[in-house]
Formats: structure tokens, C-alpha cells, sequence
């Protein structure tokens, strides 16, 4: 089955980096877009960033120029790096694909940004 799991979540300070993973498995990682979202408690998930088959990627506005997705297909791993965190970046951080017809969440990782 399809199995998402993420890791790299953390306590930073503001201004810090951290690199997040999704190690991906069940699926033909390499043909699929992956995504990461993001939640904080009592709000909507919100896209992040993406990652077509083609490494194309888009950003959302709040990201763009701070973070950046990658994929490696060798290791059907998607990553997300961050830097110039900021307080708001605090959430918990999921990975997600539509794969066979459904759409497949990770557990998520927390990331927060305080001095």
C-alpha cells in the first residue's frame, strides 16, 4: 500500500534552516507529483509547495524564495528545504501524492520556529 512517512521536523530559531523528507514507498514514485502542505491548529491545510515528474515546481507566495522542493526518484524520497525560517512558518508539515485514484497524507512533522 501506499505509504508516506516524513521526518525532519523540529525547534529552530527564527532565521534557521531545516530540511524535511518524505520517504515514499507503494507507488511509481518517480510518475507522481508530491506535495508538502502545511497546518497549524484551527486552520485549513495549506499547499506549500510542489513537485511535478518532471522536478517542474511551484510555491506558494508565503514560501517562494525561502524554501525549496526537491525530489531524488533513486530514493523515492521527496524533500523540502527551508531556510529564513519565521515564526509563522510554525505548523505541522505533511507530504502528500494522489496515487492510485486516491490521495495519500503522511502522518506530518512538526516544525517550530521560536527563539
Amino acid at each position: 500500500q501506499v505509504q508516506l512517512v516524513e521526518s525532519g521536523g523540529g525547534l529552530v530559531q527564527p532565521g534557521g534552516s531545516l530540511r524535511l523528507s518524505c520517504a515514499a514507498s507503494g507507488f511509481t514514485f518517480s510518475s507522481y507529483v508530491m506535495k508538502w502542505f502545511r497546518q497549524v491548529a484551527g486552520k485549513e491545510r495549506e499547499l506549500v509547495a510542489e513537485i511535478d515528474s518532471s522536478s517542474r515546481t511551484n510555491y506558494a507566495n508565503s514560501v517562494k524564495g525561502r524554501f525549496t522542493i526537491s525530489r531524488d526518484n533513486a530514493q523515492n524520497t521527496v524533500y523540502l528545504q527551508m531556510i529564513s525560517l519565521k515564526p509563522e512558518d510554525t505548523a505541522v508539515y505533511f507530504c502528500f501524492t494522489r496515487a492510485r485514484l486516491r490521495n495519500h497524507w503522511g502522518k506530518g512533522t512538526l516544525v517550530t520556529v521560536s527563539s
